[in-house]
């Protein structure tokens, strides 16, 4: 039970430190759709999604009315487009028919994102995963809701450098398809390794092929209140900074869990998991770079940012456990530049570059998010770039992810508005030497020792 003084506590936990439900995110498989004619299998995605979800926004809506807890976002999720499409889409072009799909679905039944057009490619692609990757600059710049993903490695298989370096040409192809617009598809477009079957937060939602015919998953956030928290304990030492942490992300994660046990009760539909994920936003006093600044440093990217970064998200992953024993998706702490004003401080500083935010993905939620780099950037230099991160993941078994924006037009040291909680970004400098003949090499680095546990 929820006593008073947690009620009273999470009152002020949502009116002074921008505590929210970030997103509840509504994961429907369409392999029940899966039709070799291409407006038949189209109708039967329309149908099927605006079937399960036709409440999905009015529930959400009720629930923030009922207890006061702000729901930022109503978002859905489906099974890998690449393998609902395989039988029926014999072209790019067709694969775009199905994005245009989705984005009209997610328009009629109200959400603010679709994702799933998605393709998962670790070990090698198949045709139509090949297809669906190359259809992906067409699809994100004739939608506005759709978001995509493309999983190229993982510790089990290796990464799938072919995968990479064709990822690389369609990040660049699809910034030049939104040139009109700061490149914004690229904002929509994440690159993984190791991705989850129950991520709610997009652009990397996807309803994995393990998952049931329809699952509720909530993604919770809430930087602004860690960091009040450890404003209160000010100079202690790192055994109180700790316990702070956890106690705090405890709290946060009890406040998901009630949303999302709720939404499943009134959709009918059960309930998988609680993200908990520090996201931050443009808004101020809600930033992860703040709490690090909290634990002592004077921007994010001094020395000893790794460590406090390593610090928060294990204490953050420990409370919420302690909090539900159903916590997934990426839960932790994201590191995005654009969407959090510390770490554009940061950059505006000089104290943060790629080299340092890759270093600090070795510990936090993630990886490279919302990062925006001179639009002449070649693609075998944002393919280097996507190779390193994946590493990262492959050989600590974590996930890892790349959401890169090369801006047509745009150099270092000019900034791109992407408005609404995607904010806005410095244009970050890329170490220019050459990576071609490595990229160009073709083929799969193979599965790290320690992936041989059977």
């Amino acid at each position: 039970m929820i006593n008073i003084h947690e009620v009273i506590e999470t009152n002020k936990m949502i009116q002074q430190e921008n505590l929210d439900v970030r997103t509840i995110t509504l994961g429907i498989s369409l392999l029940d759709c899966i039709d070799p004619d291409l407006d038949k299998l189209n109708q039967n995605i329309y149908n099927k999604i605006t079937s399960v979800a036709k409440d999905l926004v009015s529930v959400g809506n009720k629930i923030q009315r009922e207890f006061g807890i702000p729901i930022v976002n109503k978002r859905i999720s489906v099974t890998p487009i690449s393998l609902i499409g395989a039988s029926a889409c014999k072209s790019s072009e067709d694969y775009v028919t199905i994005a245009k799909t989705l984005d009209k679905v997610a328009d009629t039944v109200g959400v603010n994102f679709i994702g799933g057009y998605s393709a998962l490619v670790s070990k090698s692609m198949t045709s139509s995963d090949e297809l669906l990757i190359r259809s992906i600059p067409s699809a994100l710049s004739q939608t506005e809701r759709v978001c995509s993903s493309v999983n190229v490695g993982s510790t089990k298989t290796g990464i799938d450098m072919d995968a990479v370096k064709l990822i690389g040409q369609i990040v660049l192809d699809t910034a030049e398809a939104t040139k009109d617009r700061d490149s914004i598809g690229c904002a929509k477009l994440v690159v993984f390794c190791n991705a989850p079957d129950d991520n709610p937060f997009m652009a990397g939602a996807f309803h994995g092929v393990t998952e049931g015919d329809a699952v509720i998953n909530v993604g919770v956030s809430g930087p602004g209140v860690v960091k009040k928290a450890l404003e209160n304990v000010r100079g202690a030492d790192f055994e109180t900074l700790c316990e702070t942490i956890k106690k705090t992300a405890f709290k946060i994660t009890r406040v998901g869990q009630l949303v999302a046990q709720e939404a499943s009760k009134m959709l009918g539909i059960p309930f998988g998991i609680v993200d908990l994920s520090l996201a931050p936003t443009p808004a101020v006093g809600d930033s992860v770079a703040e709490i690090l600044e909290e634990i002592g440093l004077e921007y994010a990217g001094a020395p000893g940012t790794t460590a406090a970064l390593a610090l928060l998200n294990d204490q953050v992953k420990k409370g919420g456990v302690m909090a539900s024993s159903f916590v997934g998706g990426l839960s932790g702490a994201f590191i995005p530049v654009s969407e959090d004003q510390g770490m554009i401080n940061a950059v505006e500083a000089g104290a943060l570059t790629i080299e340092k935010l890759e270093a600090m993905t070795c510990v936090c939620s993630v990886g490279l998010d919302m990062v925006a780099i001179p639009g002449d950037t070649k693609a075998t230099t944002i393919s280097g770039i996507i190779a390193d991160e994946m590493a990262i993941g492959m050989i600590n078994q974590k996930t890892t992810a790349v959401r890169i924006i090369p801006v047509i037009g745009k150099t270092v040291g000019d900034r791109v508005e992407f408005g609404g909680l995607l904010g806005y970004a410095p244009v970050m400098p890329v170490n220019k030497f050459n990576c071609d003949a490595f990229i160009n090499r073709g083929g799969r680095i193979p599965a790290p020792i320690h992936s041989f546990k059977n």
